[in-house]
């Protein structure tokens, strides 16, 4: 009988794939990849139309030994590494290290670690996807220049140890982008008006929304706008002027690809991308529930995909009529919009198996594992169900030459929400008004104007990078995570409550980024490389064509900066402030949180101090100078060099303009100056 050698990628797939197969199976992990460029050089011979240079990893050698050995012994050896690119690289490099003919060698795939999928792939054995392979090469040679090239000189520039690379530094722009964004915010005040009606034969009174007079919509702009209006409309009879019923059907949601996954568990489980993507990894690679052999309990989690198998779609639909009814199942396939991506190939993240018990579920998983699996059930489901229908009424009243709107909705079926209603937004306050028009009697009960301020674009946080990362067409489902886990790492970027902000050293290494290399931190740049990785993939361009458009642009801008960098004498910014210790002028240092003061006599003399940068304004609170400051997470503020005896702080930065209108201090909004107090909206500029 043939002996088979099944290599996988991580260890914790062995002993559940081994369940699977027969006596004749031998399965075993390969760690990642075995082999790949070397850390100590480039690795990539610019001079040779860019040869790449694979070594065994360090470490690796006493499993590739192991390796060699089970694979002369068998008689066939079965990469089944992951379904994706980078599985497939794995597979191609395991097929050159291990020394045996490559009629020796097949390829299989499985979407997920179930029996069923696992015996389904030996029946579809079939050569390497060289296509993938270079695909993947091509991202690793770039990634590779990249970040070798242009290291040494933030290394020179900043601090030794910051990394440059080519999707991490077009996400540090858009973070770096959106703070410009709120620093140059001008909040507009707006008002709204809320009029509380009683309604002849209903009990309880129903909210009109203000929307404006005969002529259209309008816009109440300040506090006198607001107040004339009021006082009309208080003095006028409210009248039904328009009656207009309806259906509204909402679709489900799509099911998870790994971008929506990631953001749902970090809005609904508060998960970083990280932790969803370790959670997801252990629910695929195979959980023990209720005592049974260790089996995936969700399809592969690395996809762009939103496609759904033909039998995943019959379970689904058989489990849905059973608990929920026949009427409650997908009645057409509205298909999503198709990323255009390669792993469209693939399919959408979901369960393997809705019949699990899910009080063995409870008692097997852990509490995260379990969160995060139910998450991607109910979503799965969702998509499988049929959209909810609402009854809709709206209605619009009169008041004077004023006009209200008052909106109502009630769901006449529920669809998918019959399974996924934890994640729906709540629909309007008011209850459906079933008797009401021209003629119903209307009175005002309560009129309620507040005023308001637009708000400035939100921080990112985790969840909406990587959904502005996807929109934009930066990275691809394996690089989301790692891309946001390196900027927090290398101190780029830290987290407060959640939100991304730029930190110093952050802000330093992307204005170098920008000056000298351009499009490396050009979003639009970035999309466009994917979209030729993506090109390779489907064979229809060579893969170091790629790299051939890509270098020599590159390498002109790198010369261009090595030469300005040569001009200026790269040492530390030297300060009036005096070491205590040794008498001579402390310099500048970055540090992990940014700068900080050093004694030049280092290491005979190892004394630091904060860095106290000048805003070159006074506190408008006691009149002494104001310091550009840091959080401890790195988010910058302005504060007063007397606290704690000044209170004084802001998170703008404070101009020593007062304003014309009510005397408080001006503040900078981007090329603008505007009062400190936003109530008070003067703006200069």
């Amino acid at each position: 009988m043939s002996q088979y050698l099944v290599i996988v990628e991580s260890p914790a797939k062995v002993k559940t794939i081994k369940k699977f197969l027969g006596k004749n199976y031998i399965v075993t992990a390969s760690n990642g990849h075995i082999r790949d460029l070397p850390k100590s050089q480039l690795g990539v011979d610019t001079e040779n139309d860019f040869e790449p240079k694979y070594i065994t990893i360090r470490g690796k050698g006493d499993l590739l030994s192991s390796l060699k050995k089970q694979a002369k012994k068998a008689d066939k050896v079965l990469l089944a590494t992951d379904p994706d690119r980078e599985g497939e690289a794995i597979s191609w490099h395991l097929m050159n290290s291990l020394g045996v003919d490559e009629k020796k060698f097949a390829r299989i795939t499985f979407n997920e670690i179930t029996q069923t999928a696992v015996k389904e792939s030996l029946k579809h054995k079939r050569t390497l996807d060289m296509n993938l392979v270079d695909a993947q090469q091509t991202r690793r040679v770039l990634d590779r220049l990249v970040g070798y090239k242009i290291s040494p000189l933030l290394w020179a520039k900043v601090k030794r140890g910051l990394s440059a690379g080519r999707v991490q530094s077009a996400a540090l722009e858009i973070i770096s982008r959106r703070e410009e964004e709120i620093n140059a915010f001008i909040p507009e005040e707006y008002w709204t008006m809320d009029a509380l009606l009683n309604v002849e034969g209903e009990k309880k009174p129903v909210t009109a929304k203000f929307y404006g007079d005969k002529n259209g919509k309008l816009k109440i702009t300040d506090a006198k706008m607001a107040a004339e209006i009021k006082k009309a409309v208080e003095k006028a009879d409210f009248k039904v002027i328009d009656v207009k019923r309806g259906k509204r059907t909402k679709n489900p949601p799509l099911p998870f690809t790994t971008s929506t996954l990631q953001q749902d568990a970090s809005s609904s489980l508060g998960f970083t991308t990280q932790k969803t993507m370790r959670i997801a990894q252990q629910l695929y690679e195979g959980v023990s529930v209720g005592g049974r052999p260790a089996a995936g309990l969700i399809s592969y989690l690395r996809t762009d995909s939103v496609r759904v198998s033909d039998d995943a779609k019959s379970a689904a639909e058989k489990y849905i009529t059973g608990v929920f009814g026949e009427e409650y199942n997908k009645k057409s396939e509205s298909g999503g919009k198709s990323s255009g991506k390669i792993q469209d190939a693939h399919e959408a993240i979901r369960p393997t198996d809705l019949n699990l018990d899910l009080k063995e579920a409870k008692e097997s998983l852990t509490k995260d594992q379990l969160r995060l699996y139910l998450l991607i059930r109910t979503r799965f489901l969702a998509s499988r169900m049929s959209a909810a229908s609402y009854d809709t009424l709206s209605v619009k009243v009169s008041a004077g030459d004023y006009i209200f709107t008052i909106s109502a909705s009630s769901v006449a079926f529920e669809g998918f929400l019959a399974a996924y209603k934890g994640n729906e937004k709540k629909e309007d306050g008011n209850v459906l008004i079933n008797d009401i028009d021209e003629n119903t009697k209307l009175s005002l009960k309560k009129l309620e104007d507040v005023q308001h301020f637009t708000q400035p674009p939100d921080r990112y946080t985790e969840a909406s990078l990587v959904r502005d990362m996807e929109e934009m067409g930066i990275g691809r489902p394996s690089t989301y995570s790692p891309t946001i886990t390196t900027l927090l790492s290398r101190r780029y970027v830290m987290k407060e409550e959640k939100k991304l902000f730029i930190t110093e050293v952050g802000e330093a290494v992307n204005n170098i980024m920008k000056d000298s290399f351009p499009d490396i931190v050009d979003p639009g740049f970035t999309a466009q490389m994917e979209s030729r990785l993506d090109e390779v993939e489907q064979g229809a361009l060579e893969w170091k064509e790629v790299i051939r458009d890509f270098y020599p642009g590159f390498e002109k801008e790198l010369k261009v900066a090595e030469k300005e960098l040569e001009k200026v004498e790269i040492r530390d910014e030297e300060t009036d402030v005096i070491c205590d210790k040794c008498g001579r002028n402390m310099v500048i240092k970055y540090g992990p949180h940014g700068k900080f003061l050093a004694c030049p006599g280092f290491p005979d003399c190892r004394n630091t101090k904060p860095f106290q940068e000048k805003a070159g304004v006074k506190c408008p609170v006691c009149g002494g100078e104001v310091l550009v400051k840091r959080t401890r997470k790195g988010r910058r503020y302005y504060g007063c060099e007397n606290n704690p005896d000044c209170d004084f702080m802001s998170w703008q930065k404070p101009s020593d303009e007062k304003c014309p209108n009510c005397g408080k201090y001006l503040i900078e909004r981007g090329k603008k100056l505007v009062c400190s107090d936003k109530s008070c909206g003067y703006i200069k500029g």
